[in-house]
C-alpha cells in the first residue's frame, strides 16, 4: 500500500492553476518561502476565491491533477474508494479540505486565522497580498504578517519552529510590513491578478 505523497511539484501545481485561471492566494509554507523563508514545506496551501465559477475552475484543475481526499488513518487507495465528488458545491461546503494529487499534497482553505483567532477570508487578505513570481509564475501571495499571524494562532510545533525566521524576515524588511509595498513583479512579467 503506497501511502507516501508524490513529491511536491510546485511548478506543475502553479501551471495547472494558471491554465485554469483559478483566483487564489498562496498561504502557508509556500507563502513563507515566497517571502524569503528557507524552511521547506511538503504541501501547497491555497486560499481560493469563493465564487461558484472560481470553485468550478479549481475543481477542474484538481481533477486534472487526479486529486483525491487525503484522510488521516486511510491509505491513498482507501481514500480513493470514498468516491467524493470533486465539484464546486463540495468545495464550497468544506472549510478545509486536504487532497493528494499527482503533483503532491494540496490543501484548499476557506480562511486563515489572524493573531486573535478571527477568520480572514480571501476578500479580507487580498488587499494586503502582493503579486510575486514563484517558480516562474506570477501569483498572489498572502502578506507576510498574515502568514505569521496564522502560524501564531495555529500554535503547532512546526509553526513554533518556523516563526523565528518569519519574524526575522518581517523585521528585516526595509519596507516595514510587506503588505504596504507595491507589487514586485520582474519587468516583462504578466501582472494579472489572481484575485
Amino acid at each position: 500500500m503506497a501511502t507516501d505523497a508524490p513529491p511536491l511539484d510546485v511548478e506543475r501545481l502553479l501551471a495547472v492553476l494558471e491554465r485554469h485561471r483559478v483566483e487564489y492566494l498562496l498561504v502557508g509554507g509556500l507563502a513563507a518561502i515566497a517571502h524569503g523563508a528557507l524552511r521547506p514545506t511538503v504541501d501547497f496551501d491555497c486560499l481560493a476565491r469563493r465564487t461558484k465559477d472560481n470553485l468550478a475552475r479549481l475543481a477542474a484543475a484538481m481533477t486534472g491533477l487526479h486529486a483525491r481526499l487525503r484522510v488521516g488513518g486511510l491509505s491513498d487507495e482507501e481514500a480513493l474508494a470514498l468516491r467524493v465528488p470533486l465539484d464546486p458545491d463540495m468545495l464550497a461546503r468544506m472549510e478545509i479540505s486536504t487532497w493528494r494529487t499527482d503533483a503532491g499534497d494540496f490543501d484548499v482553505l476557506t480562511d486563515i486565522p489572524d493573531a486573535e483567532g478571527n477568520r480572514s477570508t480571501y476578500a479580507d487578505l487580498l488587499p494586503r497580498s502582493a503579486n510575486q513570481e514563484v517558480n516562474g509564475v506570477v501569483v498572489r501571495v498572502a502578506a507576510l504578517e498574515d502568514v505569521i499571524a496564522s502560524k501564531e494562532w495555529a500554535d503547532r510545533p512546526k509553526d513554533h519552529e518556523a516563526l523565528p525566521e518569519l519574524r526575522r524576515l518581517r523585521d528585516d524588511d526595509p519596507w516595514g510590513a510587506a503588505s504596504s509595498r507595491e507589487d514586485s513583479v520582474p519587468a516583462g512579467r504578466d501582472r494579472r491578478n489572481h484575485g
